[in-house]
């Protein structure tokens, strides 16, 4: 129940009632790890404000899609009830990469995760894909009928990822649960893909004063997000659901095309722009982007390194979106941290950016600003100390670096973390070369230096 979803999901179902005036519909909101957000709307009846922020931002708005808030740390079993409860046809996932709990070599269910181990042990479930699976078991065993499963976190094919994820889950139960189980999920669950985008920065005390001045009420849940926003869905559903098409979804056969772009275009990007603002010392996204070379650096990742190793889905014009992307990056108001786009690293290299790398280099094409990206990446892992990276392989990543600072046994140290990259990719010659090119002007040259080999190099 983060800000993320509150700026989008929760605004697109109230709009969708608002539409259709079908008012029915309600948001039970899960908060997995702390109490904050139940202390901050608890005492609001679940109201929160959104403030838009950026050209064409309008008025302050108050959004009353959320009816109950559930703090799953500490009321676990309330969520599995909740899951099985026959008034609930919807469950939507913004868990972040890490909340998953993938094996990142295989892209399956971490059953070697401790506390997936303790989820499939029995008693309350506390990852969300065993919250998941226990309430579909809560579902079968009081004929509940259908529900919808709905992903809405950057992950390749996020929905067919879940559905794998959740039937994992299922096939390691123990005894006779899991052959009914699955059964019956495969008949009666959907899993549906979506590629969702909006802008939502972390709220500062700053935002909040800003809010309190013009609502004239203090709002301790106020979320910040961009006017943008889009939200595009399989068209695979086997429950009520509200009609999100009414309030600007996008429902379609095919999501792929558009969850490939988003991630390879504006997330790579924003990866990109992150590590370079982290290694010049730029605190906000919107600073990065107005440095003229990192700017270039970014805009020439996308036109000759992505654009050419991707299939657009019909309607999207590639130059447009490009553009768009750095409009929205621009925009001060939102204050995106570098710091906090360059969190979890190691869960967004590989959906963002080596699709490309490895498209560019089966096409006998140097990837030569993707690999920028995985370069700056490389620096900030072995500079920031593991408080600093907050990445869930951050111990890992720091042991895994050689004693000498030297940059070709650092970037050799790193790419061959095969929780990240690929054998292929580790042995490519001409990838690596890129890596330690980049990574020398970094650590060498610093931000002058990089800013010059961009322009001129």
């Amino acid at each position: 129940m983060g800000a993320f979803h509150r700026a989008h999901q929760a605004v697109l179902t109230e709009d969708a009632m608002l539409a259709t005036g079908d008012t029915r519909w309600g948001i039970t909101g899960v908060t997995q790890r702390s109490r904050t957000v139940v202390e901050q709307l608890g005492p609001q009846d679940g109201l929160f404000t959104l403030s838009q922020r950026g050209a064409g931002s309008g008025l302050l708005r108050v959004v009353s899609s959320l009816r109950d808030i559930i703090p799953g740390h500490e009321r676990p079993q309330q969520v599995v009830d909740a899951i099985s409860a026959a008034t609930t046809t919807v469950v939507t996932l913004t868990v972040t990469e890490k909340g998953y709990r993938i094996d990142p070599r295989t892209r399956r269910l971490a059953l070697h995760d401790a506390a997936i181990q303790q989820d499939l042990a029995g008693g309350p479930a506390r990852t969300a894909i065993g919250q998941i699976a226990r309430g579909l078991q809560g579902r079968l065993r009081t004929d509940t009928g259908p529900i919808n499963i709905i992903s809405c976190d950057n992950l390749p094919s996020n929905g067919a990822l879940t559905r794998t994820l959740v039937r994992d889950f299922i096939a390691a139960l123990p005894g006779g649960e899991a052959d009914a189980l699955d059964a019956w999920v495969r008949e009666n669950v959907a899993f549906p893909d979506t590629m969702v985008d909006r802008m939502v920065p972390a709220t500062t005390v700053a935002d909040l004063d800003a809010v309190e001045q013009e609502l004239g009420l203090r709002d301790e849940g106020a979320v910040i997000a961009e006017p943008f926003r889009q939200w595009v869905i399989e068209d695979q559903f086997v429950a009520a659901r509200p009609a999100w098409e009414r309030a600007g979804a996008l429902l379609t056969a095919d999501v792929l095309g558009w969850e490939t772009a988003k991630l390879r275009l504006l997330n790579a990007s924003h990866s990109l722009l992150a590590y370079l603002g982290l290694a010049a010392g730029l605190r906000t996204i919107a600073d990065v982007v107005a440095d003229d070379a990192f700017r270039t650096a970014c805009s020439r990742m996308m036109i000759e390194d992505v654009l050419p190793t991707l299939d657009l889905p019909e309607g999207l014009d590639g130059r447009q979106y490009i553009e768009t992307v750095l409009e929205r990056f621009a925009n001060p108001a939102l204050g995106h941290t570098t710091a906090k786009v360059g969190n979890d690293g190691s869960q967004k290299l590989g959906p963002r950016l080596l699709a490309t790398i490895t498209a560019a280099l089966a096409a006998g094409r140097p990837p030569r600003w993707a690999a920028l990206a995985a370069a700056a990446w490389m620096h900030h892992v072995s500079t920031a100390d593991v408080a600093e990276l907050d990445d869930p392989l951050a111990r890992s990543l720091k042991d895994s670096l050689p004693s000498s600072t030297n940059s070709a046994s650092i970037v050799r140290a790193l790419v061959n973390h095969l929780d990240i990259f690929t054998p292929e990719l580790a042995a490519d010659t001409t990838f690596t070369g890129l890596l330690t090119h980049w990574y020398s002007i970094i650590d060498k040259h610093g931000p002058e230096g990089l800013r010059k080999e961009i322009t001129h190099g």
